[in-house]
């Protein structure tokens, strides 16, 4: 694919080119940034040739994505707001989207002292640690279930916010089951709770793209109907919340109005939708009575 002595930008035209072969949608940036990611140096711009040991990981590297392993997973980090999180295989890929669901959260804690919230499915933490970021007095939660995920969400409640006035540690990390957790927690524990549940159906797990493919199905699937999860928190964690409490949910595109239904029906009021960057339903905003 690519040799010692080539120059970064023949290189990444090389890597593309065999991106696009393989049906990766965005070849050109993905080449450039794994060159990038081998040299340290954006391949537009540097004129240095490529040693033995940069091209053996260049070609490694280029190769497990053309095999359609997540560009994420490949980086071993990966941003969200202005802060890196450690991802890598196990656990689900930090998305831009959730950034709009962390921003409502946020936004449902102004003129709370020292919020509690806490992370359901927090999986890398970013959305937790997202809330903490815009929120720096959030005493935060997270909970997961899956041993993978726990070694980043650890790492990254740990790490992910060094450096810009938070004092550590960011969050207490809690290995456990949304399906159970909720017997554990004293009425009126939490201000504000959020989740990015799995929320996939049957169906939609056999149509997976080829990188969501390569993402755990724990993190993705949720029964027949993709409302498992929606369903155990409407039912089950309104009264982890103080009264007035807010939940914060990451839905998918077309669950606007099931999960509307689920909250309504389990009594929590005030519920609204938030869309995305595309003007797609991403989120549901709900409070506990009081």
């Amino acid at each position: 694919m690519t040799a010692p002595g080539m120059l970064p930008r023949q290189a990444a035209a090389a890597v593309a080119q065999a991106l696009k072969a393989a049906g990766c949608p965005d070849a050109v940036y993905d080449a450039r940034f794994l060159v990038q990611l081998v040299t340290g140096q954006d391949p537009r711009l540097s004129d240095a040739p490529l040693t033995g040991v940069q091209t053996a990981r260049l070609n490694e590297l280029a190769a497990r994505r053309a095999a359609r392993e997540p560009l994420q997973y490949l980086c071993g980090c990966w941003p969200f707001f202005d802060f890196e999180l450690v991802v890598g295989p196990g656990v689900l890929c930090p998305r831009a989207d959730t950034e709009i669901v962390a921003e409502a959260a946020a936004a449902l804690l102004q003129g709370t002292t020292d919020p509690r919230v806490l992370d359901l499915c927090a999986g890398t933490g970013c959305l937790g640690l997202g809330v903490k970021r815009l929120c720096p007095s959030v005493q935060l939660t997270a909970l997961e279930k899956s041993p993978d995920a726990l070694v980043y969400l650890r790492q990254n409640a740990a790490h992910a916010l060094d450096g810009r006035g938070l004092a550590a540690p960011y969050a207490q990390v809690v290995q456990g089951d949304l399906f159970e957790f909720y017997k554990e927690l004293p009425e009126s524990s939490f201000d504000l709770i959020v989740s990015n549940p799995p929320y996939l159906t049957a169906q939609e797990m056999t149509q997976l793209q080829p990188e969501v493919a390569h993402e755990p199905a724990m993190a993705l699937a949720a029964g027949p109907d993709g409302l498992d999860f929606y369903r155990a928190i409407a039912a089950h964690y309104q009264q982890a919340l103080r009264p007035g409490g807010a939940l914060v949910l990451e839905i998918g595109w077309q669950q606007r109005e099931v999960v509307t239904t689920l909250l309504q029906q389990n009594g929590w009021t005030r519920i609204e939708c938030r869309q995305d960057y595309a003007g797609l339903d991403r989120c549901i905003t709900a409070r506990r009575p009081g």
